[in-house]
């Protein structure tokens, strides 16, 4: 059995977000991985302002545990090459010390869904950094994107959807579901990943979802 040092990790946590630079692009659904980063930075009072690993960076710390936190610039189909420099950077181990956060179009929006390893499915951001590190065995917050009213179409709209600056209630919506993931992320650093999906992926929507067993 592990013991919690294992579960959680020896090292500093890389927390990363995907999305893209631009101020055209900053509301949009597909930034949601950036703007998680901001609220997390605002919530600790610093600025995601540094430069380095084509990304820009800025360190906090959770429960004793440094946690970098990242967005990087390379757009999103190229975001692994900014997550593997990083990686290498700060020495971490992908398998126990990356968190990436990033948007998912197959959750509803306002939910999220936290998970050890995975396919990055559709999401090309996630395709890249698997590329990149060569792997699928890193953490995710994937953070629910898809309209409630009719998510076959946003689907059908693709980028045009992904890419288009949120309504205003929408925007709501996922202001508040940015909250949890800010704090599904506390967890992640504290107490693991196993420990963050016991408690967000069960409660999503007032209602069971797949817990620890999902891989």
């Amino acid at each position: 059995m592990a013991t919690a040092e294992e579960a959680v990790g020896s090292g500093a946590l890389l927390v990363v977000g995907l999305g893209n630079p631009g101020i055209e692009y900053q509301f949009t659904p597909h930034n949601a991985g950036f703007l998680a980063v901001d609220r997390i930075a605002d919530d600790h009072r610093v600025a995601v302002a540094n430069r380095r690993c084509r990304a820009m960076t800025a360190k906090i710390e959770i429960a004793g545990r440094e946690v970098i936190l990242a967005k990087p610039e390379t757009f999103m189909n190229l975001s692994g090459l900014s997550v593997a420099a990083l990686v290498e950077e700060f020495e971490v181990d992908p398998r126990c010390d990356l968190l990436v956060l990033y948007d998912e179009l197959a959750l509803p929006l306002g939910t999220l869904r936290v998970r050890e390893r995975g396919s990055p499915a559709g999401h090309n951001g996630a395709k890249s950094v698997c590329g990149a590190l060569r792997t699928e065995d890193w953490a995710r917050i994937r953070i629910g994107i898809g309209p409630d009213d009719d998510a076959a179409s946003a689907f059908r709209r693709g980028k045009d959807y992904l890419l288009t600056p949120l309504r205003k209630a929408d925007l709501a919506t996922l202001d508040e579901v940015l909250d949890r993931v800010a704090k599904a992320v506390e967890v992640v650093a504290a107490k693991g990943v196993k420990a963050a999906m016991n408690e967000f992926n069960r409660r999503e929507n007032g209602r069971e979802q797949n817990g620890p067993a999902e891989e």
